[in-house]
């Protein structure tokens, strides 16, 4: 998501490491378990939308909107790790072999085991094309970019992310073809094929690219001392803000889903915030990657026990991230199963988790607490084998996982 986004990069040496970027992505990712836990367990989860203000609550948006800080953080860091890995050791021959072999094994890594343990499904009727796979086509994009000036690559992230929203909500129509090429590039979309499984494109790869790309033009920060890159840190995650709260209040450019005033005032804050996540919007980055840099700045250079125990999941984030699918779903099918439906009845299929859309599933508070319980028990397991990682440089296949 080099092992960088959902896996740190194999390239970079601890020393070289960087550690606050460890930690954002280790709240990243989870906070990301949140989110598949409620996916998967909440009790309305199938049947309605978190962010649909006709039947959400506030805390169920919340809980829904906080997650969105997920996506966007790992492929931007993805790309700022692939610049630090790079800088450590300057060989550019190397590290385009890596991020094609990398990207390459992340686009069929989505297809296949993280596909299975999002549908448990062995006919494989649904192929979702999600956030692994975004950062996977980024790498192999990336690794064609990497002789350029890091910050030629910066630019054309940067004019990816600011000009997508220019482009018309629907493509080419005139055959199937043309308009699921428009979308797996610009836009969300569904395409049930007659022959084959189905294909969601829930993370179209350009606006995507764009933040990978971003990132690796904004590596160069991470190579300023210690005060100035707090300094741009802060500067920048303020201007990002300032221009997401413009841009937003206005109904400006870069948002297709306007703001506007609802039936209570805590309503109409979460409007204001409810911004386009498929495909990301240019108010949607602005906002979640504003957030970002300024967590980065806050915690910057912090050491103690919160940064520490987040920066165990950042150091291994492709590990947590294929075992907590495995765990969810089959968790999922024990609550479903102990809730009185039988194993003949559960729905496997298309765009099908295996458990009924209603009458199952837990309350808030209690996807809370199996969120909690779930981060916990992945915690020993994860420091394992980041510390295995570590002592076995040698080993190639690690940097893989």
């Amino acid at each position: 998501m080099t092992q960088t986004v959902l896996t740190s990069s194999p390239l970079l040496t601890r020393q070289h490491r960087v550690s606050t970027i460890d930690v954002v992505r280790g709240l990243a990712i989870v906070i990301m378990a949140l989110d598949h836990v409620r996916d998967l367990m909440h009790t309305t989860s199938l049947a309605q939308d978190p962010l649909a203000f006709a039947t959400t609550t506030p805390g169920l948006f919340l809980t829904r909107w906080v997650t969105h800080f997920c996506a966007p953080t790992f492929v931007f860091l993805a790309g700022t790790s692939a610049y630090l890995a790079l800088k450590s050791h300057g060989d550019v021959a190397r590290a385009q072999k890596f991020l094609l072999r990398r990207g390459l094994w992340l686009m069929a890594l989505e297809v296949t085991v993280i596909g299975f343990g999002i549908w448990f499904d062995i006919q494989f009727r649904t192929v979702m094309l999600q956030v692994i796979f975004a950062i996977g086509f980024g790498f192999v994009a990336l690794a064609a970019l990497l002789r350029l000036p890091s910050r030629v690559i910066g630019g054309l992230g940067l004019a990816m992310v600011v000009l997508h929203n220019l482009l018309p909500q629907v493509g080419p129509a005139e055959t199937m073809g043309g308009t699921f090429l428009y979308s797996l590039l610009f836009r969300q979309g569904f395409f049930p094929f007659e022959v084959g499984p189905a294909v969601l494109v829930a993370y179209p790869l350009v606006p995507w690219l764009g933040i990978l790309l971003l990132g690796y033009g904004f590596g160069e920060v991470f190579k300023q001392e210690a005060a100035a890159r707090r300094r741009t840190l802060w500067l920048t995650g303020l201007l990002f803000l300032v221009v997401f709260a413009g841009l937003r209040y206005f109904n400006l450019y870069g948002e297709p889903s306007p703001w506007a005033p609802q039936s209570t005032a805590v309503f109409t804050f979460l409007s204001f915030l409810n911004v386009t996540k498929y495909a990301p919007s240019l108010q949607f980055i602005l906002l979640f990657l504003g957030l970002m840099f300024v967590l980065q700045a806050l915690i910057h250079l912090a050491n103690n026990a919160v940064t520490g125990f987040l920066a165990t999941y950042g150091r291994v984030p492709l590990f947590f991230y294929l075992v907590h699918w495995y765990v969810i779903h089959t968790s999922m099918l024990v609550m479903v199963l102990l809730q009185g439906v039988k194993w003949q009845d559960l729905p496997f299929g298309m765009l099908e988790f295996g458990r009924p859309k209603e009458g199952v599933g837990l309350e808030l508070p209690y996807v809370y607490l199996f969120w909690l319980c779930l981060v916990l028990a992945l915690y020993p397991a994860c420091r394992r084998y980041s510390r295995y990682k570590t002592a076995h440089p040698e080993k190639k296949w690690l940097s893989y996982l």
